[in-house]
């Protein structure tokens, strides 16, 4: 705490001081009879003397009211009441300079020259004739409560109705005031002294102090007043009843006035936190006029740690305490958050002007990428703005009376909110206000998905407090819903207001429930979900998740398809994905003990020797099966029970029963004989091709049509609305010893459509993030389309240049569906069309003759040769297919399916 700064003052030696003939210090542990008295000075203004302690001279001053206490060892020191007269003056002349120096470091110290006394009070700051008992006796008190724990005890015991203080915290001098509130401070921190019943009144007058002191911008009372206060908070329901009653105003408006002066900041911050994040809730009018407070405190260049946690906890439970109410709030919080990380970016890339500009397509991409993001923080920001505005109606025409007008005035709300037409708001309902979420989240994660600084920059911020909210709550479903409500009010009290003037029934064509549209939360969810996988990789992040069971249960819950906003394969992915990286991740670089370079025992036993990185573009095909856990345990149920012991009991049963009675061929017996026995011998990897995906090219379509026969055109039965997603609908169930993973890359035929890496970048990129998630460490088979064949071989031949060993002698089968072996016409055609098209890198390295691709051809075979490497290949004269559907099985029965499995089943023989 600063406090310690302030103590440090108050309690520093006088060898800086310069040298007078005489130095007293007060005793470490002070009478009682001299506590009392500095007490009854404070509280009464002056002293009563009318007879000396026994055997003790009271200096000449008996029977004189305001005659000063005997504390300094024997020393007398004149002390006179602020009701004396002149009287006394000449004598308080003469004896004060020469009795006592208070120590102060600020003396005689070359870098302090220039500070003020008035900065720290020292005794005699205040001690004007007719003011001069009540400073020293609360200096004193200070000092003793600063020596020791049994001298806070007296001080406490002698003032238990905490009068004496209180009279200090309210006195007009500001030394008096320093000094009170520095007692408060060590009588609140030392646990051991029993809490006063004036806690409450003290906290009041602390925040007077510190307004008063912010507004004069007396930071060092403010200080040492705050520091005071944040512990009457810490410690006292009572006092957090009180001020929320009455003292938020106060502190929102010192958090202003003090928005460079972190050391008052940070104990406004931390006692609003515990103020309104207990049994008390700030009202929704209230948490609009904090929020322009709390987000600069969230990114403010003035903001500690402290302050940007305390306040994104605060912005945490506003969220959660008014839901659809509050989405202006945390869109404007994205928004924010977006045009920060764009805007550091930016500045980063400028101060490498002088370096060559590198004009390869990641650099390209990566550019293209920062100018949507930018462009997207305006449109979210005008959203935010626009949303706002409906929110509050009439309000807006108000100005600065809107509780969010400080909110509105932050950047980049600032501008869209100056451009608002406040008489003709622009239409706007909570589809649109959710597809511009959606688009800000979709654009941070692009920005971040590969840059490690752009990642915890955003946690800094608070992003895993934003995807919380956006993965479990329901706000955008609900504003809908009340916008619904309002449209169907409207349309009633219209056709009745009608009706009443006319007698004939009205026919509402503008307030029409019927006409609010579906928000794409779903969508939402998915990019959300996307961002905390590649988010989940950093330690801090694992930290703060795993500690959540709420949030820790939604994801398993997610990943078991439990959750019906949660059906969306992909995003059981991400769910189980995250859950892994999370309790499974103890190598930073995610490589096996050997290291990228170093030799390897090339065995598939390697895997227990790290924990899988499972990153962006890697997805988990069946994630509710148990293959899916944590290999870094000797006993792999062990670990499997330790990731789900977050759950409660009854939860945790079904989740083994769901174990238990699962396809997978293994045993609890065999596992505990067998620790690798419940693992799967083998990995099935899915590579998809040109314009792929890394689902619906292994999904069979209800638009699925082929050249070659009708037969295609009768889809499956077991085929729904979105097809049938035969990997994990079939495959998964009739070849349960598998882990099934599905790649996905960026592919484009033309620039126009938007850049893509160069087949070799794609597979460097693969190839990292299929080594770090441990595909590699057993036997595996990639299964692949079109280009996605082409890139399998670019990644095995780079893995042989690289020495990945494990992934070189490991990789048993590739299954080829409708692959350009020495390239294709297709790719062919944008070259033809020349700068009309613009072919994409990865397009001009499939024309037809590629030296690459026959290079690489030529690998494949050769490891084909030596029996290392087995090989299925479909071609597109296959009967009832073409070659966007050949890897699309209309059953079960298909020969591009059946011949799959066996093969698959075969490579399981030989390499179990």
């Amino acid at each position: 705490m600063l406090v310690a700064a302030i103590m440090d003052i108050v309690t520093s030696s006088c060898d800086n001081a310069e040298e007078v003939s005489f130095k007293p210090s007060l005793p470490g542990n002070a009478e009682i009879r001299d506590i009392a008295a500095a007490l009854e000075v404070i509280e009464d203004g002056g002293l009563h003397l009318d007879e000396p302690p026994e055997g003790e001279d009271d200096g000449g001053g008996s029977g004189r009211k305001g005659i000063g206490i005997k504390i300094l060892e024997g020393t007398p020191v004149l002390g006179l009441s602020r009701t004396n007269s002149d009287a006394c003056h000449e004598e308080l002349k003469h004896q004060t300079p020469k009795t006592l120096i208070y120590p102060n470091k600020y003396d005689n110290s070359p870098e302090q020259k220039n500070v003020s006394s008035a900065v720290v009070p020292g005794l005699w700051d205040d001690l004007h004739c007719e003011h001069v008992a009540v400073p020293f006796a609360t200096w004193a008190l200070a000092n003793w409560a600063t020596a020791s724990q049994l001298n806070r005890s007296r001080i406490q015991e002698l003032d238990r109705d905490g009068n004496a203080i209180m009279s200090a915290l309210m006195a007009p001098e500001r030394s008096v005031k320093w000094h009170a509130s520095l007692v408060v401070w060590l009588l609140l921190e030392d646990r051991n002294t029993p809490l006063n019943e004036s806690v409450s009144d003290w906290a009041s007058s602390l925040l007077s102090t510190i307004s008063q002191a912010c507004k004069h911008e007396d930071v060092s009372l403010a200080q040492v007043a705050s520091s005071a206060f944040l512990l009457s908070v810490e410690r006292s329901p009572g006092v957090q009843k009180v001020v929320m009653e009455k003292g938020v105003n106060p502190m929102r408006d010192i958090a202003k006035q003090m928005t460079k002066h972190k050391q008052v900041q940070e104990p406004m911050a931390k006692a609003l936190e515990l103020v309104c994040t207990g049994e008390l809730r700030l009202s929704l009018e209230e948490s609009q006029k904090w929020s322009g407070i709390l987000l600069p405190w969230v990114f403010g260049k003035f903001s500690s740690d402290t302050i940007r946690s305390s306040a994104i906890k605060i912005l945490s439970q506003i969220l959660e305490d008014y839901g659809p109410t509050c989405v202006p709030l945390s869109q404007g919080w994205l928004a924010m958050m977006l045009s920060e990380v764009q805007s550091s970016i930016k500045k980063s890339n400028d101060k490498g002007t002088n370096q060559p500009k590198s004009d390869n397509v990641k650099t390209l991409i990566n550019n293209a990428n920062i100018a949507s993001a930018a462009q997207v923080a305006n449109q979210l920001s005008s959203a935010v703005v626009n949303l706002a505005a409906k929110q509050l109606g009439n309000a807006s025409n108000s100005g600065d009376a809107s509780p969010l007008a400080d909110f509105l005035s932050l950047e980049p709300l600032a501008g869209p909110f100056r451009s608002l037409k406040k008489d003709n708001l622009p239409k706007l309902d909570a589809a649109d206000s959710a597809l511009a979420t959606l688009k800000g989240i979709k654009a941070l994660t692009e920005v971040c998905a590969e840059d490690s600084v752009c990642q915890d920059m955003i946690v800094d911020f608070g992003i895993l407090c934003l995807l919380r909210r956006f993965l479990l709550s329901d706000d955008y479903e609900k504003l809908a819903a009340i916008e619904a409500y309002d449209a169907s009010s409207r349309a009633h009290e219209g056709k009745e207001r009608i009706s009443n003037v006319d007698g004939e029934p009205a026919i509402s064509d503008v307030n029409d429930p019927a006409s609010v549209r579906v928000p794409p939360t779903a969508h939402i969810r998915k990019h959300a979900a996307r961002l905390l996988t590649i988010l989940s990789l950093l330690p801090r992040v694992k930290k703060v998740i795993t500690v959540d069971e709420t949030w820790c249960k939604w994801l398993d819950d997610c990943a078991n398809g439990r959750i019906p906003g949660c059906s969306d394969l992909k995003m059981q992915s991400y769910a189980r994905a995250a859950l892994l990286n999370m309790f499974c991740n103890d190598q930073p670089n995610g490589k096996s003990e050997s290291g990228r370079g170093g030799p390897s025992d090339g065995g598939v036993k390697n895997y227990r020797n790290s924990c899988p990185r499972y990153d962006d573009m890697i997805f988990l095909i069946n994630s509710h099966l148990p293959h899916w856990k944590c290999p870094k345990e000797t006993d792999q149920q062990e670990a499997f029970s330790k990731e789900i012991s977050l759950f409660t009991s009854t939860e945790m049963g079904d989740v083994i029963e769901s174990v238990n009675g699962s396809n997978c061929s293994i045993s609890n017996d065999s596992t505990k004989n067998n620790p690798d026995a419940d693992c799967p011998p083998l990995d099935i990897v899915f590579v998809h091709g040109l314009r792929g995906g890394p689902y619906k090219t292994w999904r069979i379509a209800e638009e699925k049509s082929s050249t070659s026969s009708p037969l295609v055109e009768k889809i499956d039965e077991e085929a729904g609305k979105l097809g049938t997603f035969w990997p994990g609908e079939w495959l998964s169930s009739d070849f349960p010893e598998a882990r099934m993973f599905t790649l996905k890359y960026k592919t484009n035929l033309t620039q126009w459509s938007g850049a893509s890496l160069p087949l070799q970048e794609v597979s460097s990129m693969l190839l990292e993030k299929l080594v770090a998630a441990g595909i590699g460490n057993r036997p595996v088979v990639f299964v692949t389309h079109s280009m996605g064949g082409l890139v399998v071989k670019q990644i095995l031949h780079k893995a042989k240049e690289e020495r990945f060993d494990n992934l070189m002698k490991n990789t048993i089968g590739i299954v080829f569906y409708s692959c350009p072996h020495f390239g294709s016409k297709l790719a062919d055609m944008p070259w033809r069309m020349g700068f009309v098209l613009r072919p994409a890198p990865t397009i001009g390295e499939l024309r037809s003759g590629s030296s690459r691709l026959i290079e690489l051809n030529d690998y494949i075979r050769h490891l084909h040769k030596k029996g290392l490497l087995d090989v299925l290949s479909f071609c597109e004269v296959l009967e009832s297919t073409d070659h966007i559907n050949s890897c699309k099985p209309v059953s079960r029965l298909d020969p591009s399916y059946t011949e799959t499995l066996k093969f698959l089943q075969k490579l399981k023989a030989c390499h179990a």
